[in-house]
């Protein structure tokens, strides 16, 4: 904090004790990860003044040894950094008070605001305003554009996808994304694939309108990489980390194919499935609720072959793949906002609460952590589930600062 004080005291010198109030206060409010996006935007106005970086850059190479970091600094690499950020465990996150979100997110301050603008000179020849990065924090959705650029995406809105020369390639439409449909990509085809993925993060949902017509819905914590385009030849193929169910638009010319890091393969041609692919998971589960998908681990492994109203388990360990029948509606009903526990031990409840409804969880009860329940929950908040264990199974708790402790 006292090289914060320092910091300030400094820029102030230069730039005035009432415009350097409202900066203060926006920095602390980036750190402490509560600025609004429109906050956000005036900040990185902040830095289009060429004195006001000019002064701020001279502080931050005294005591942050700017020369040593910026020599190695690459935009690829800050992109890279603020997509782990966003995928990262919320629950190194939540916990975090001011004094902590001030040490470890200075350094990312300094990639996004200063380190960028730096290495390419606008310190000294003013500053370029294409080159702004807009930083997104741990709870926005997140797309990425083909060439590496961040965009954020606020539910609700109505406005024009388009791609890095300007062309619109979609639109957004509330809470899906939508891209051109086959008759008018048919026209604009070519013949190399140019991808988008789009980063869902705790406590959201989304969906996504593929080239196609598949309908993709994402769960929170999850991540799919997509074609804007598909080829008019071979597969249709996505990659997928986390939980998705969709409605895949069948083509019995263009089977479509989720790709999952775990060589998992999903084979489909026209369905409707949920996917639940969690690097945290032991297992990856695929429930078919209409259709039929294959699943396959290696080219030359055989196909698994689902039928309507069953699961099947790819166990990551030990490499191989279980089918069991199933109530399809119990693994889909986090489509509308419902939670649905059937024969699931409360280590794994927790694991579902925490990405509903973006919170952390430690359980001190060892007692219950393996033991199986039933429970059925609407879009409730999560005190409501949590009095349920605790009215019915005894099962306290506490919340501290957004983290909920199980005794």
């Amino acid at each position: 904090m006292v090289v914060w004080q320092n910091c300030f005291v400094m820029v102030k010198r230069g730039f005035g004790i009432s415009k350097m109030k409202n900066t203060e206060k926006l920095i602390i409010k980036y750190l402490t990860n509560s600025i609004s996006k429109e906050e956000w935007d005036e900040l990185n106005k902040w830095f289009e003044n060429a004195a006001d970086t000019k002064n701020f850059a001279e502080y931050i190479k005294v005591n942050y040894a700017i020369d040593d970091i910026m020599s190695e600094f690459n935009t690829e690499k800050t992109k890279q950094t603020i997509l782990e950020k966003i995928k990262k465990d919320k629950r190194n996150i939540v916990t975090l008070r001011i004094i902590r979100a001030i040490k470890y997110a200075a350094i990312l301050l300094l990639l996004i605001g200063v380190g960028y603008t730096y290495q390419q000179g606008y310190f000294t020849k003013g500053f370029d305003e294409s080159k702004v990065i807009d930083a997104p924090n741990e709870d926005t959705i997140v797309l990425e554009h083909e060439d590496g650029n961040l965009e954020i995406i606020s539910e609700g809105e109505v406005v024009d996808l388009v791609n890095s020369k300007g062309k619109v390639i979609g639109k957004q439409q509330g809470n899906r994304l939508i891209y051109k449909d086959q008759e008018e990509a048919e026209e604009t085809a070519t013949e190399e694939l140019v991808y988008n993925q789009l980063t869902v993060p705790y406590g959201k949902r989304f969906e996504l309108e593929l080239s196609d017509g598949t309908i993709a819905h994402l769960n929170a914590g999850s991540s799919l990489k997509y074609p804007i385009r598909f080829l008019n030849e071979g597969n249709r193929e996505v990659f997928l980390v986390g939980e998705a169910y969709l409605d895949v638009t069948k083509d019995t010319s263009r089977p479509f194919l989720i790709s999952t890091s775990n060589q998992l393969d999903i084979q489909v041609l026209g369905t409707q499935f949920n996917v639940s692919n969690y690097p945290e998971d032991a297992t990856t589960e695929v429930v078919l609720v209409e259709g039929s998908v294959g699943l396959q681990v290696n080219e030359d492994d055989n196909i698994t072959v689902l039928e309507p109203g069953f699961k099947g388990s790819f166990d990551r360990e030990h490499g191989f793949i279980s089918t069991t029948p199933v109530i399809t509606n119990i693994y889909t009903s986090w489509v509308k906002g419902d939670l649905v526990f059937r024969g699931m031990s409360l280590d794994n409840i927790l694991k579902k609460l925490e990405r509903h409804y973006n919170v952390a969880i430690t359980n001190h009860n060892a007692e219950f952590s393996q033991k199986k329940f039933n429970a059925n929950f609407g879009n409730e908040p999560i005190e409501v589930v949590l009095n349920y264990f605790k009215n019915i199974y005894g099962i306290d708790y506490s919340i501290n600062d957004n983290k909920i402790i199980l005794n």
